[in-house]
């Protein structure tokens, strides 16, 4: 249950509401401007508009909000096209990024720095610069100055008042946060389900790497994955000459990559799109050793015991890759891990009669919840008993039930940042005669 924020100061004439909406209910709050308490003074309402460099990124940035807020797009699909018409250099471009997915991420959080000194509903194009300047403000620690002439220069004449006054209080006011929730803005339920499961210095920990910046890693081929997916990749063991299936392949970094290993590998997805990218990936890469179809993994169209190793990389909730997908956490509801599990165990089931005797199954998710973790692992065992664990691998993964979990968060001073994983490895036992 979201927990009551303290009222705003008397003088500020602001007011808090007392449970933050996600994005897609267009939060509404009470709010004006109430007086600043500084000398320092950005732009008016009336003074012309700064630095059209600066204002033109902000405006992008906007555009792809407005986008992903009111139009339910995802960041990751809006952004390319906004950026590709933006007619911006590359630095500007970065920047851009920068603002949208990191914005989307903190909107919580901006929502509740802002909401402290308004009185009055908001629209949704004034949230959305509100937020924009509130994350610069305070999670980019731009100059104030910098972050809100450029922001108010975004603003339509009407609100440009408004859009000073409240972003001058934001870089002036004391952040005493409400709750751990809104300081990491998480919907709270998320909080709560990983301090139940990983505990609460492991979970805060966690989503506090995931309100960082995703880094872009690229493989030897150019293909750009996240370092704990090509560890799982490689966790498959594939050797020259086998035959491997990427049950859920799309959009196909673990195939490719398990296909440098000279083995035959065979990538199905039961949603075209994810297929047909997995496809575009292959020749891209000039790989001649992957086959791509369109096939439900629940309900297989090969033949039993038919390959030497089965990866099973299943849909889930997604909580070990909110850095990567900057609105995920805004998306995904409590009830969605339970529907998950349920296809998780049909697509193990599935694949655990296409192993031949001997073969290896490897399950994993980009996620922590003990129900798709542990959960998944305790239903395996007196399911399968034909399969038996394999040693999970060691640092900087951490023993889970039989296989292992990664979390966000560097383990050591060395140790980069990565999406959180599962891995389960199992064996098929041989036959006996």
């Amino acid at each position: 249950m979201a927990q009551r924020g303290p009222a705003a100061p008397r003088r500020s004439a602001g007011l808090v509401s007392d449970r933050w909406r996600p994005p897609s209910k267009a939060p509404r709050s009470k709010a004006t401007a109430s007086r600043p308490g500084s000398s320092r003074r950005g732009p008016t309402a009336s003074s012309p508009p700064p630095d059209a460099h600066g204002v033109a990124a902000r405006r992008v940035a906007l555009e792809a909000l407005l986008r992903i807020d009111q139009e339910g797009g995802y960041a990751n699909l809006v952004l390319p096209g906004v950026l590709a018409r933006s007619g911006l250099d590359e630095r500007d471009r970065a920047f851009v990024t920068e603002l949208v997915y990191g914005t989307t991420r903190m909107q919580r959080a901006c929502d509740w720095l802002v909401d402290r000194f308004v009185m009055r509903d908001l629209d949704a194009p004034t949230r959305a610069i509100l937020r924009l300047g509130a994350y610069q403000l305070v999670f980019l620690e731009t100059p104030p100055h910098a972050a809100v002439s450029a922001t108010v220069g975004v603003a339509p004449p009407r609100t440009r008042g408004l859009v000073n006054a409240v972003l001058r209080r934001v870089s002036e006011a004391a952040r005493v946060w409400p709750d751990e929730a809104t300081r990491l803005s998480y919907p709270d339920w998320i909080l709560e389900r990983l301090t139940q499961d990983l505990g609460a210095e492991r979970a805060v920990a966690a989503l506090e790497a995931m309100d960082e910046r995703a880094a872009s890693v690229e493989r030897d081929d150019g293909y750009h994955q996240d370092p704990a997916s090509q560890w799982v990749a490689a966790e498959v063991c594939a050797e020259p000459g086998e035959r491997v299936l990427d049950l859920c392949a799309g959009p196909g970094g673990k195939a490719t990559l398990m296909a440098g290993s000279g083995a035959l590998v065979v990538a199905t997805d039961s949603r075209p799109v994810r297929s047909g990218l997995v496809a575009e990936n292959v020749r891209r890469l000039g790989l001649d050793n992957v086959a791509v179809l369109t096939a439900d993994g629940a309900r297989s169209p090969f033949a039993p015991a038919s390959f030497d190793r089965v990866l099973v990389d299943a849909p889930c909730s997604g909580l070990g890759s909110l850095r990567r997908r900057a609105d995920a956490r805004w998306r995904i509801e409590p009830t969605d891990v339970d529907d998950l599990t349920g296809l998780q165990r049909s697509l193990l089931h599935e694949a655990a009669t296409l192993v031949r005797p001997g073969g290896t199954l490897v399950y994993s998710v980009c996620t922590f919840t003990d129900a798709e973790t542990v959960g998944i692992d305790e239903w395996l065992s007196a399911t399968h008993p034909e399969f038996e664990a394999v040693m999970p691998p060691g640092e900087p993964w951490q023993p889970h039930g039989r296989g292992a979990l990664l979390l966000p968060q560097p383990a050591d001073s060395v140790s980069g940042a990565t999406d959180g994983m599962f891995l389960l490895r199992l064996v098929r036992a041989a036959s006996t005669r």
